[in-house]
């Protein structure tokens, strides 16, 4: 039981014997055991075997190569916890997080409830339009910050800051996001200067799970773009700024569902 677990866990088939196998299959782990043990398995007698070790048959995910785990443990641990310190003690006065995402015309399909034999059939045109968006969500009051544009550049994004100012004319503001390109851009350097209440505090690079608003794009896909077609693009627009607008009534619904993971 142990050898099995080991192997199943820690080797791929090719690594056993297995040429050009690199997914454990049930026929696999039995072909595995009556190899080296003489015993015979059916995939179901398998199947029954690994879940009393533990298995579950379940999605791989992905992580990003680049990433270091050890600056995301630093950030978990020393870094966000003094931001959350500062809040606390007002030496800041708002912690936002910020990222930006494309929202398409072109639509995901996703999981859905259908009577069996009558799968719902979404219509597309096969275009790729699409919108920019930006966020920022407020960490102890649950709000957004939004803005719809056409290009996710340097310029774009200098104008959703000046909204972020507009948003919170007064206190210090200590914003979380990626080292995506535009964030470093030389011609923020003046706009941060002139505004020295505002704080850019940078994730660790290739951490995307750091950043609570990666949360947002997946709730706005699911409840408003996904298995949806829009004849006019311009009402998917529309439909996420009323998104935008009911969480923004629901502020408690943000922070127990995007905020308190972290």
């Amino acid at each position: 039981m142990d050898e099995l677990a080991n192997t199943v866990e820690k080797k791929q088939p090719a690594d056993v014997g297995f040429e050009a196998h690199y997914t454990w299959t049930l026929q696999l782990i039995a072909d595995w055991i009556e190899r080296e043990f003489k015993q015979r398995y059916t995939q179901k007698g398998v199947s029954k075997l690994l879940q009393r070790l533990g298995f579950s048959y379940t999605k791989a995910t992905y992580t990003l190569a680049n990433a270091s785990a050890e600056e995301q443990e630093e950030f978990r641990t020393n870094t966000f916890p003094a931001l959350k310190k500062q809040l606390l003690e007002g030496e800041i006065d708002h912690l936002l997080f910020e990222d930006e995402a494309m929202i398409r015309a072109y639509q995901a399909l996703q999981y859905n409830w259908f009577r069996k034999g009558q799968q719902r059939k979404i219509i597309t045109t096969g275009k790729h339009e699409g919108a920019k968006l930006f966020a920022a969500i407020n960490y102890e009051t649950g709000h957004i910050t939004h803005r719809e544009e056409e290009q996710c550049d340097v310029n774009a994004f200098l104008r959703f800051l000046g909204d972020i100012l507009e948003e919170y004319p007064e206190g210090k503001i200590f914003m979380v996001l990626d080292n995506s390109r535009i964030h470093h851009a030389s011609q923020l350097k003046p706009f941060l200067d002139k505004h020295k209440r505002l704080h850019l505090v940078f994730l660790p690079k290739y951490s995307p799970k750091l950043n609570l608003t990666e949360g947002l794009w997946k709730w706005v896909r699911q409840d408003v773009i996904n298995n949806v077609y829009f004849k006019k693009f311009y009402r998917i627009r529309l439909h996420v700024s009323k998104f935008m607008k009911r969480l923004n009534a629901s502020p408690q619904k943000v922070i127990d569902r995007l905020l308190v993971r972290l």
